[in-house]
This record gives C-alpha cells, structure tokens and sequence, in this order.
C-alpha cells in the first residue's frame, strides 16, 4: 500500500450541485454518485459529456441512515427512518427511473413476480422491501458476489443475490434471506462481507470470521436461534454493583487484545449459525472460522469516552483475478478468482491493515498526521479524511438566486504514471545523499505502477505499455538504490534489476566510476549483483573495457571471488595480460592456489603462451588438479544460449592429458556440478561427434563411471550404453577415434562389474586368427562385462541382432549370454557345430552340481550321433567323446551308465569305461 507525503496526488474536481445539505452519499460503479438528502436520494453522472448532471431522482421512505452500493447486481440498497422505525429496501434497475415521477414497483423480498406483471418490471425501477426482526444498524454488500449482509444489534442478516428467470431474455433481480448469524457481546456499528468473510467492528472491538461451507460440518449449523453460554464472559463478567462503580467512581477499561487465527475464539464474543433457505435449496455455509481479533484500549487520558477513540472505517478489499481477456479486449465470463483479502480498520491516528487469506498477518500500520474523518483503501491507495486546524467543514455556496445550496467535491487522481514520474523527480533531491529517505520514496513509486498494473484489465494497451515501461523504470532506480547504499537489504539489487530489463552492461554504465582520491569503495548491492548475473550463464558478452572494469571491482571488494568471475562467458573479451596481473597479486593471499592456477593456465592458453601452461599445470598434483575444477567448472564447460559449450581449456586437455579431463568430468558428476546427459553431450561437442555417433572419449567416461561405482540407479543404463557401444564397433569393425584410456584387463582389475572371462571362451576365440588389437579390446571388454555379476543378461539380448553368429566373436557373446541365461542345451548344440573343441572345456566349466547331468543326458547322446554321422570333425567328436565317457564313468553306478551307453556301439570301445565304474567302489 502507498503512502504519500505532501505530494499532492489530485489532478482535478468536479462539483456536484445539491439543493439540500447532503446526509449520506456513495459512489456507483465508475459512472454514477448517489446522494442522500431529506427523504430522496439523487444520482449524478460522473463521466462522459452530462459530467456531474443529475440522471434520475427517487424518493425514500424517510431519511436515510445508510446508503451502499453493488457493482455486482448493479443495485442500491438503504436503511432508511420514520416515525422512530427503521426499514431496509433495495433500488434495482434504478437506470430505467428516468424522472421523479416515473412509475415504481414496491415488493417484498422473495416474492414470486406474476407473468402478466412481468413485463412491466422491464423498464422500471423496483423498490425490494426487506423486513427484519430487530432494526437495522448497518450493511455490506460482497463487492465479488452481490449478496447484502444487514446488521442488526444482535445478529447479522444475510440476503443471497439471486435472478427470477421470466424468459430467455429477461430476469428479475431478488434477495432470499439464506443465514442468520447470531452474536453475542457486540453490538455491530460497521459491518464488512466479502465472499465468505465477515467483519464486525464496535467502538473498540474488530472480528473477523470466515463462513465456510464444508459439508463434513453440516451439524455446525442451527435450525432456529440459539444462545450459547459464554464462559469467558461469565468469568470476566462485571456485576451491577460494579457497573455502578464505574459509572460513578471509576472508569474500568479492558486491555488491548489482538488474537490470531483460532486462538481468536478466546475473545468472548460467540458466534452461531440459524439456516433461514428454503427445505429445498442448498445449505452454503455450515460453520465459523474464526480468523482476528482485536480490542482497542480507550485513552484514558481522558475522563470522558469521546470519539478519539473510536474506530472507524471498516473495510474488506478483495484482490481478485477476473477472468482470461478475449481477442476482442473484452473480459471472459469466467466467475471472479480471489487472489487475496485483505482488512483495513482505523483509529483517529492511525490505520492497519491485515492480510487474511491463507495466513492472518499484519501487514501494516499508518500513522496520521492529523485526527482522521474518514478513510477507504483502494489496491492503489489509501485515502484518508483529516481534519487540521483550519477544519475541512463543507461550505454553503449561494448562487446567483436567492435560494441557497450545497456542493459536494468530486476530487480526481492524477493517473499513475504521472504520480509516479513526480515521486521519481522528488527522489532525487535525496540521490546523492544515499539516505533511506529516496529508497522508501521510490519503493511507494514502484508499488504504485505494480498495483495499477493490477488491474490491467481495465487499461487500454497503450496506457497497460506505458505502465510497463514506469514499472521496468522503478525497478530500475531500486536497483541503482540497493546496489550503492550500505544496507541490509542491499541483496535487493539483484531482483529489481532483474525485473528492469536492464544488461549487465547497462547496470554497470550507471555506476559512477569517477573517484577523487584514487580509491574507490564498491558497495555490497552491486558486487552481489554482479556477481550472481556472471554465475547464471547470460548469453551477454561485457566489453573489454567493462571486462576490466569488473576484475578490478572484484580484486578490490571481493578477491576471492576473482578467479570465479574470470571463467564466466560474459567476461570473454577480458584481456588476458589484465587478468593474469591481478591473479598474481593472489597468489600469496590466502586464496585457493590451485584454482589461482588453473585460471592463470586458462589465460595462458587464450594469449597462447603454452610454456606458461605447462608450468602452471606442472605445479600441482592432477588429483589437485581435479580439485581445483570441481571448485569452478566453468575452466571446462560453459552454457550459452542453453547449449553445452566446452572451454578452450577442455580443447586443450583433450589433446594433452585425456585421462586429467574424463577424471575431472567424473568429478564433477560425482558432486552435482554437472548431470548425466550434460556430461554425455559436452564429450560429444567436444569431440566434434553429432547424432548418434559416439566418440571414445566418451566410452572413456563410461568405463570410468562404472569404475567410480555409482548407484544401481545408474548402473544398468551405462550397462546399455558400454554394449551397445561394443557390439556396434565390432559388427561395424569400427575402430575407436582415439586411444582408448584402459584395456580390458585394466579394467577386469579395477572394476568389480567387469568379471573374468570363462576359459572356454579363450579356447572358442583361439580357433580363428583375430590380429585387430582394437577389435579384440572391444570384444574382450564386452565378454568380461557379460560374465560380470551385475549385468542384466536378458535386456541385452534382443540388441545382440547386429553381432552375427557366423564368426567366432559373435558366437563367444551370444553363446555368453544364453549360458548365463541357464540355456546349456542350446550352446551344447552350437558349439558342438561350430567348435567343438570347446565344448569340453565349456561343459568343465558350466555343467556342475545341478546341471552335471547333462553330461549323460544331453552332451554324450549328441556325441554318439554325430560320431555315427561320421564327417571332417569326426575325430574332434571322439575326443570329446573320450573325455565324456570318462566324466560319466566318475558320476553314474553301473546300472545307471550301462542304461546312458548308446544299444549299437562296440563293446571293446565303452569296455574300460565299464571296467572303471566296476572298481570304482572297492577303489574308494
């Protein structure tokens, strides 16, 4: 909220001539003012041409104590007094009463209209009389919803808006009378209703309760009126006796009290619910939430309880969203969305505010220069009515006749722009003081363009672009603030520039670089600005000169910071002769050597002094190295215009030391300074790979990542990427780009999810001459990945495809994979046709303990029937035969290998093998 301090926000008046002295008045909407006075209310055009000319006159029952107004259901409605009686009635369609003497329809509140009489409400005004048990003392109406909230000494009264559908096209505007609060000990002289909330204000005393309809609470709700007992009131109850005391003696005065959320319950005052809707309609609200309360202490000072010490004012405001804006600039008929509420009360002296949606809090105080009138507090403003010394009394004006009359003033705001432009002019006579004094004025500027902008809906677009371009302004008048005054807030400065739209190039050409002595002073909010806009990867490239500017900024206020500032991309025009000098004035200062290093290596590298390089990288150890680009990852990779782009410096590396730059990546990976994806795309930029294509250096970084053991998470995704990587080199015959870091026995010796190779797969790839050292790396680390203990055999399986069977390698692998997927019967069988010198060897290994029955059942029949089939292998066959023959006779009894031996072989060749089985048992 905004407060203002002589600035004289008035840009003209329109004056509205009354023939008699005005008693009560309010406006309506944006185009009409009514005025109360006597026994008629007056309404008075306040824009367009006929400004400030009366449009209609209507006559009430009497004088009028109240007067409100609903933009929602465009109606008035008054408590109006004769006779000592008091009545409430509601004027709808009050545009159509064109002269005094203009037809009027009087009827009751919920009263069916007839069909025949249902046309003549069409251009008339209605007058809805709304009868109450107790006389009312004030009235809201929901600013949102259009529903009327009557107060009544000891209840609230509400009315829910509703239409009377007669046909498509015409409907009659109603009330029902659909709750009754029932409240005790306070007796309500404001009221305020907004969607749900209720605010109830006494002399002294402010409630605020919310009306919520949640049907598990239903039982909350009474039927007919009922009285609670209050015990707070029993126990703080004061006798007659002392009520004689203190009208008498003393004055007894309660102490101020302010209660929160449901501790607010403890107040004393207690509220119940009386449905009054029809059987048949819905019940909206069940219970009460309580939300404030808060008791005012009088000035005892006086002896006297005079109006100083009476609040006034009441008021709820809601901060809503009205709906999307269509292509035509008009407002959708989306119902209104509340964003916030907020409740505003006021003392002579001084005003508050609370916020009471979502948390209740308070969010500020206001104090008057003089004893306040009046007050009303718009998203923009708060007006306030002060009485000073020489009075504010409203003067009888005498025109040219002889009958006198009366004005009222319709005072007109300057708009916000101009406003905002006159506080942004006042500022600056406290610029070069760097006082608070200017960053409060411009943070009440500021507020003023950002309520406006609101409520854009009500802007034409070149008022809305205008604001927007105040709005960017202000913010950026509070950064230059924030970023020059020594304050606690000077983290500030980020923000507001942010939202200025301003360059950091901009910002800092309205730094005033000019210093007298020689020294200059940065202060906190701009070394905290720029330090974090060179962290967050702006595509803006500052100049050499501001380059400059900036290093010798942070040398000075921040040196720390200065090897961190120079890896930024906005700093890539910085001379590198100008960095250097500085760097080394921080060798000796306490700060990180190793990263002071790197930085002076990366300048190096930019002059091309490649001597200077080598020197600096020789100075430390590569695991400090590592250390060192964990501590600023920007020496190797940089993000511009969202893209991975590696450094001159990971160029570098990638030629000379490969093994320092996938360790670093590593690193960083490891600590979060990097992803996953990143990490793969920077490999792949920098190796000049796109698509699919995958660099080695990148396979590097895979094997080093399975070697650092990450978690499982990852694991079998980089199980995929390593085998899809082998298989398709070794079908391709694709020879890796570079060398690779590690062999396969490295990493059988360092990496547990690299197993050792079966024995038979040694005897299986001797068979054929493989000369290719790459392709035999690739096909060893694929094999050893196989027979490794973590891998997931089955996800592999359909990719094996490309890798074909009809050479050695591509059987070892797929052979590998259905043995570690229990499918012995089907490797006996290809092996047996393709290398059957291995199949001995192969069944030694893989058919033990439960699968040794294989042995009878599956590898000596094929043997038998091959051997019978005779062919170029046939004496590989009866090898293995032999040896066969020789494991079975260890296994079986007699009967049994009697039983496996094959009917029509020759006795004299199984004969030693039966011999055996025979003795077996005696030789044991």
């Amino acid at each position: 909220m905004v407060q203002l301090y002589n600035l004289h926000p008035f840009g003209s008046q329109q004056v509205v001539p009354c023939k008699l002295e005005p008693e009560r008045f309010c406006g309506g909407g944006r185009d009409t003012l009514f005025v109360a006075a006597g026994c008629k209310v007056e309404a008075f055009t306040v824009v367009g041409q006929e400004l400030c000319q009366p449009r209609c006159v209507f006559s009430t029952l009497g004088r009028v104590l109240r007067l409100a107004y609903s933009e929602a259901g465009d109606y008035l409605v008054a408590i109006e007094e004769k006779n000592k009686a008091t009545f409430l009635r509601a004027y709808v369609n009050w545009r159509s009463k064109r002269t005094e003497n203009s037809r009027v329809c009087i009827r009751m509140v919920g009263h069916d209209v007839e069909a025949p009489f249902s046309e003549t409400f069409r251009d008339q005004m209605s007058i809805v009389e709304m009868p109450l048990s107790e006389a009312p003392l004030c009235i809201s109406c929901c600013p949102v919803k259009g529903d009327l909230l009557v107060g009544c000494t000891n209840n609230l009264v509400l009315f829910s808006l509703k239409y009377q559908i007669i046909n498509e096209e015409f409907s009659i505007l109603d009330f029902e009378r659909s709750l009754v609060i029932h409240i005790d000990n306070i007796t309500p002289a404001e009221i305020s209703f907004c969607v749900g909330y209720v605010a109830v204000m006494s002399e002294l005393e402010v409630l605020i309760v919310k009306l919520e309809s949640d049907p598990k609470n239903r039982e909350s709700v009474n039927y007919r009126p009922h009285k609670t007992t209050n015990p707070t009131k029993q126990a703080e109850g004061i006798s007659n006796e002392t009520s004689q005391l203190e009208s008498d003696d003393f004055v007894i005065c309660q102490k101020p009290m302010e209660l929160l959320g449901e501790k607010s319950k403890q107040s004393g005052i207690s509220v119940t619910l009386e449905s009054t809707g029809l059987a048949d309609e819905k019940i909206k609200y069940f219970h009460v939430r309580h939300l404030l309360y808060r008791r005012f202490a009088p000035d005892i000072s006086s002896c006297l309880l005079s109006d100083d010490v009476r609040l006034h004012s009441l008021q709820l405001l809601p901060i809503y969203q009205t709906g999307s804006l269509t292509s035509d600039r008009k407002n959708s008929s989306q119902e209104k969305v509340l964003l916030s509420l907020f409740c505003f009360f006021s003392l002579p002296h001084v005003g508050y505010l609370y916020m009471i949606v979502k948390s209740v809090e308070l969010l500020s105080v206001y104090q008057y220069p003089e004893k306040s009138q009046q007050a009303v507090l718009t998203p923009q403003f708060l007006h306030v009515i002060t009485s000073s010394r020489k009075g504010t009394s409203v003067n009888p004006k005498t025109p040219p006749v002889a009958e006198a009359g009366w004005n009222l003033y319709i005072v007109n705001t300057i708009s916000p722009v101009q406003l905002y432009k006159e506080m942004v002019d006042y500022s600056n006579a406290y610029k070069t003081a760097k006082t608070q004094s200017c960053v409060h004025l411009l943070s009440e500027a500021h507020l003023l363009v950002r309520a406006a902008l609101m409520d854009a809906s009500q802007l034409e677009p070149g008022e809305k672009a205008e604001l927007l371009e105040a709005f960017k302004e202000s913010c950026g008048h509070l950064g230059d603030c924030y970023s020059r005054l020594e304050t606690q807030h000077s983290h500030l400065a980020l923000p507001y520039y942010k939202m200025s739209g301003l360059s950091m190039a901009e910002v800092l050409n309205r730094v005033d670089w000019a210093v007298e002595d020689g020294s200059q002073k940065y202060e906190r909010g701009l070394i905290f600005y720029i330090n974090h806009s060179l962290y967050e990867n702006l595509d803006e490239e500052l100049s050499e000169e501001l380059s400059a500017k900036v290093v010798q900024m942070f040398y000075a206020a921040e040196p720390k910071q200065l090897p961190h500032i120079l890896c930024s991309p906005s700093m890539k025009n910085i001379d590198p002769l100008t960095a250097i000098k500085y760097l080394r004035k921080l060798d000796t200062s306490g700060f990180s050597s190793v990263l002071v290093t790197l930085a002076k290596a990366a300048m190096a590298l930019k002059m091309g002094d490649l001597d200077m390089h080598r020197n600096e990288m020789k100075s430390h150890s590569e695991m400090k190295l590592v250390c060192g680009f964990i501590l600023e990852p920007r020496l190797l990779i940089q993000q511009r215009k969202g893209q991975i782009v590696p450094t001159e410096f990971a160029v570098h590396l990638k030629e000379t030391q490969p093994g320092l730059l996938v360790a670093s990546v590593l690193a960083l990976q490891k600590n979060n300074k990097i992803g996953i994806e990143e990490a793969d795309s920077f490999f792949k930029v920098l190796c000049g790979k796109d698509g699919d294509t995958i660099p080695q250096l990148l396979v590097d970084f895979w094997e080093a990542q399975l070697v650092a053991c990450l978690p499982d998470v990852v694991l079998q995704e980089l199980f995929f990427k390593l085998t899809s990587q082998y298989i398709w080199r070794l079908s391709k015959r694709q020879p890796p780009d570079t060398t690779p870091l590690r062999t396969s026995e490295d990493l059988i010796n360092t990496c547990s999810h690299y197993g050792l190779i079966n024995p038979w797969v040694n005897v299986l790839i001797s068979s054929e001459s493989l000369v290719d050292k790459n392709y035999m790396e690739d096909l060893s680390k694929l094999q050893s990945l196989i027979c490794g203990p973590s891998f997931d055999i089955a996800s592999i399986v359909p990719f094996l495809e490309p890798l074909s069977e009809d050479t050695v390698a591509g059987l070892s692998v797929h052979v590998l994979c259905h043995t570690r997927l229990k499918e012995y019967d089907q490797c006996i069988d290809r092996l047996l046709e393709r290398c059957p010198e291995a199949v001995i060897p192969y069944a030694n290994h893989e058919l033990k303990e439960e699968n040794r029955t294989l042995w009878w059942k599956k590898l000596l029949p094929e043997l038998c029937q091959r051997i019978k089939c005779g062919g170029e292998k046939y004496q590989l066959y009866l090898s293995s035969l032999k040896e066969t023959l020789s494991v079975v006779a260890v296994e079986l009894e007699l009967r049994d290998f009697l039983n496996v031996l094959p009917e029509d072989g020759t006795a004299a060749f199984f004969l030693p093998y039966l011999l055996y089985c025979s003795r077996k048992k005696s030789l044991t």
